[in-house]
């Protein structure tokens, strides 16, 4: 009985902190969106000093107000993404850099950097509709309430993307850096799965990154970058790899193997499904799946942190595709068996990528 009493007063002593998060805790994404915007993670990296860089010399090297930087960067070093050490005199402190700010630089095509796609998701496009969760869970199954993005800009997010330019950039950006970040980790373990491949196509490869970093890891295959028309315009040109424009809800081009990262995602079973059967229909060989899987709780007893962290994540981008798609969710492993196995394939395997991500290999 003195123990459960004990557990609830720490229950109730550990909510009445916790809650402040759910007031404020915008305060992190926004804090973070000025050090990218301001590229104070680039300025700390490239001054000419080896010494930790001094609030003064920071200040004059972005052109900020000394007082206002001061209290961002007290922020974000109690965040852990600087820190503030002393200087070798030991008169005063500097800040220096971290793994996590220099993932915040957004100059940077290392494949680590998330910069742009931090950028992208802070913008007031895609924030907006986060404030409108409420109206469609709210809504009745098939209900007539438009989805939060939709309610917000008036159209979906593809529609916004192809009407305005400086969006669709943002997108391209953002999903080009998590290509970066995410396909040499595919290479790598699958590599045995690329023998006698010769072609490939990356169906919704936007601007051709994540083809481009394939066809480098796998010289021998000739890769197609494949994307709607608007979007292929403004692809790169790159070696081994030719853009074609189409829709994939038609059909995809032909091709030996199919690759398709963080497009299912995007849209609900039915829809799904027909972009499956698609990739099937296209290829003799199998198609590589970029997900995310959400763990079955049930199956799992004990869980490491970083499992619950990846975890987190997964289930933070379902809330994503909430806010900004139309029917579009992160699955189960039960609920990819089901879109699979209504698409026609035969089998598939899952391959861990130590990552939010896991390889889906679906084979026809």
């Amino acid at each position: 009985m003195e123990e459960s009493k004990r557990n609830l007063l720490n229950e109730e002593a550990k909510a009445s902190l916790d809650i402040w998060r759910y007031a404020l805790g915008i305060a992190d994404i926004a804090a973070a969106k000025c050090a990218i915007d301001l590229k104070i993670p680039e300025a700390i990296e490239t001054h000419p000093s080896s010494q930790p860089v001094t609030l003064a010399e920071l200040s004059s090297t972005i052109s900020a107000s000394p007082s206002h930087l001061r209290r961002i960067m007290r922020f974000l070093v109690h965040l852990g993404v600087f820190k503030e050490v002393p200087t070798e005199d030991g008169l005063t402190t500097g800040y220096t850099n971290t793994p996590l700010s220099r993932r915040m630089m957004i100059t940077k095509r290392d494949g680590k950097s998330m910069a742009p796609l931090i950028l992208f998701e802070t913008n007031h496009e895609m924030l907006a509709p986060w404030l409108s969760l409420s109206s469609v869970v709210s809504s009745p199954v098939n209900g007539s309430h438009p989805p939060p993005f939709d309610a917000v800009h008036g159209k979906d997010v593809w529609a916004l993307t192809k009407d305005n330019p400086c969006f669709g950039e943002m997108i391209n950006e953002a999903m080009a850096c998590n290509a970066r970040r995410v396909v040499p980790r595919l290479a790598g373990a699958c590599h045995d799965l690329f023998d006698g491949v010769a072609t490939v196509v990356d169906v919704g490869g936007g601007t051709g990154e994540a083809m481009g970093i394939l066809v480098k890891e796998f010289p021998w295959i000739k890769g197609f970058n494949f994307d709607l028309p608007h979007v292929i315009e403004v692809a790169q040109v790159l070696d081994g790899v030719e853009n074609v424009g189409g829709d994939m809800f038609d059909s995809i081009p032909k091709c030996d193997a199919v690759f398709i990262k963080w497009v299912l995602h995007d849209w609900g079973d039915e829809d799904c499904i027909k972009i499956l059967k698609n990739c099937k229909e296209s290829n003799i060989g199998k198609v590589f799946i970029v997900e995310s899987i959400i763990r079955d709780k049930k199956k799992t007893m004990m869980v490491e942190e970083r499992d619950k962290k990846l975890e987190y994540v997964r289930l933070m981008l379902d809330i994503a595709m909430m806010a900004h798609t139309t029917t579009g969710k992160e699955r189960t492993l039960k609920e990819w068996d089901f879109v699979l196995n209504e698409a026609g394939f035969a089998r598939y395997e899952v391959r861990d990528i130590d990552d939010v991500h896991c390889v889906i290999i679906a084979y026809p």
